[in-house]
C-alpha cells in the first residue's frame, strides 16, 4: 500500500504541482523531549484544484519528475472556509450611546510637550532653570548679612 501523508499546501506556483508541508512530532531519544519537524513534498495536482493553505492528503506514486513522487488524493479543508453566519446582525438591536458632555465648570489644561534640541535633549524653560538652581547661596548671604547687622545694632 502507498504512503498517505496529510499536510498543508504552501505553494501552488508551478503548473499542476503543489508543495505540501507535512509536520510530524518526534521524541528525542536521549532527552525525551518532543519536537516538531517539517518536511516539504512536491505533489501532482492534475486539475489545479488545491490552493495555498488548504489541508490535503497526498499519496505516494511512481516518480513523475525529478522531485515529484506524490499525487493529490483529496482536499480535507479549504483555506478561509470557516463558519460564516449570513444573518449574524439581524437579531441584534443596535444600541447607540450618546457621549456624555463634561460639565462647563471644569476646564481642561493643555500640556505642551517639552522642547527638545536636534540631538534629542530637553531644553529647560527659564522658570525650570530658576527652580532647579540651589537657593543655599542666597540664604547664606542673607544670614551673614543679618549676623553682621546684629552686632552693629547691639553696639
Amino acid at each position: 500500500m502507498a504512503k498517505q501523508l496529510t499536510g498543508r499546501v504552501t505553494s501552488t506556483k508551478a503548473a499542476k504541482t503543489i508543495v505540501v508541508s507535512v509536520a510530524s512530532r518526534k521524541t528525542h531519544p536521549i532527552y525525551k523531549k518532543q519536537y516538531t519537524t517539517n518536511a516539504k513534498f512536491m505533489a501532482h495536482d492534475e486539475k489545479n484544484e488545491a490552493g495555498e493553505g488548504d489541508v490535503v492528503v497526498i499519496s505516494e506514486t511512481r516518480p513523475l519528475s525529478a522531485r515529484k513522487r506524490f499525487k493529490l488524493q483529496r482536499i480535507i479543508s479549504k483555506a478561509g472556509a470557516g463558519f460564516q453566519e449570513a444573518d449574524a446582525t439581524k437579531d441584534v438591536e443596535l444600541i447607540v450611546e450618546k457621549p456624555k458632555q463634561a460639565p462647563k465648570e471644569t476646564q481642561t489644561e493643555v500640556v505642551q510637550a517639552p522642547k527638545t534640541t536636534p540631538t534629542g535633549r530637553r531644553v529647560k524653560s527659564k522658570k525650570a532653570v530658576e527652580k532647579s538652581q540651589p537657593t543655599e547661596k542666597k540664604t547664606r548671604q542673607s544670614s551673614t548679612k543679618e549676623a553682621a547687622d546684629q552686632p552693629e545694632e547691639a553696639s
